[in-house]
């Protein structure tokens, strides 16, 4: 996943940034425990190192078809920044977006932002070296990307509204694989874990009406709790939902569309 992250961003100043940020021994130890207490203490899903990777490389792979379509992100349409920049964000927002599970599953996003902080000027700093402009724009757009991913707060710039996408998007069946097996007791929620284990597929490619096509497959119906009740609901709160066709089809079975 991290080669993919990195032919992503290949020859370009976000590749330095992320090779940094991907070794970092405290980004790996917020991820490693954020993971601990999702997993082992609120026996919840993956938020740790392969999610928050996860969210980077749908995050890029949005950002490119968009791109391509020739639409503007938000700083590049605003003059604020560039194509470059937004990678530069999405990139940040989508390793730390989730640290804050660390903490408590309640308002995360909220507390992931406290933890963040500290290492995204670190690294913007590296980044963008003397260039404070550029690094208040890049500080603040990280923080409406992790602030927004969870779909509770409204975000404006596509950007946030890729973030809210990517993370709505890793909903295949290993992601639940470990609550899953250490799981002993019913108990409210397991609907999150047994719909997400039954998504076999989930791919993200250039639409034929719109820029992007976001196609789920799964192997039993229950997969139509993600699709309608975890990703749709992003969705309809994204600012690139109008860019998007969606489609779900239990594997066998008619597709259905949603968008």
């Amino acid at each position: 996943m991290e080669r993919a992250i990195l032919r992503r961003l290949k020859g370009s100043p976000s590749e330095n940034l992320a090779k940094l940020v991907l070794d970092d021994e405290e980004v790996h130890a917020y991820q490693e425990y954020a993971n601990t207490v999702s997993l082992r203490r609120l026996k919840y899903n993956d938020h740790g190192p392969v999610h928050m990777r996860t969210v980077v490389l749908n995050a890029l792979t949005l950002a490119e078809l968009l791109h391509g379509a020739g639409v503007l992100l938000s700083l590049e349409a605003e003059e604020t920044g560039t194509y470059e920049d937004s990678r530069t964000a999405l990139f940040l927002a989508g390793m730390l977006h989730d640290i804050g599970m660390g903490v408590t599953r309640m308002n995360h996003e909220n507390f992931a932002v406290t933890l963040a902080l500290p290492l995204i000027d670190r690294f913007l700093k590296i980044r963008y070296p003397g260039d404070i402009r550029k690094q208040v724009v890049l500080r603040t757009m990280c923080v409406e990307c992790i602030t927004g991913h969870m779909g509770l707060l409204t975000v404006n710039s596509l950007e946030a509204g890729i973030i809210l996408i990517a993370d709505g998007t890793d909903m295949e069946k290993g992601r639940a694989r470990i609550p899953m097996m250490i799981a002993q007791d019913a108990k409210v929620g397991d609907i999150h874990q047994y719909s997400s284990a039954a998504i076999e597929r989930l791919d993200i490619s250039p639409g034929t009406e719109k820029p992007i096509k976001i196609a789920v497959q799964m192997k039993s119906d229950v997969g139509f709790f993600q699709v309608e009740e975890v990703l749709f609901p992003k969705l309809k709160m994204s600012p690139i939902k109008p860019y998007i066709e969606l489609y779900a089809a239990v594997i066998g079975n008619p597709v259905k569309r949603y968008l």
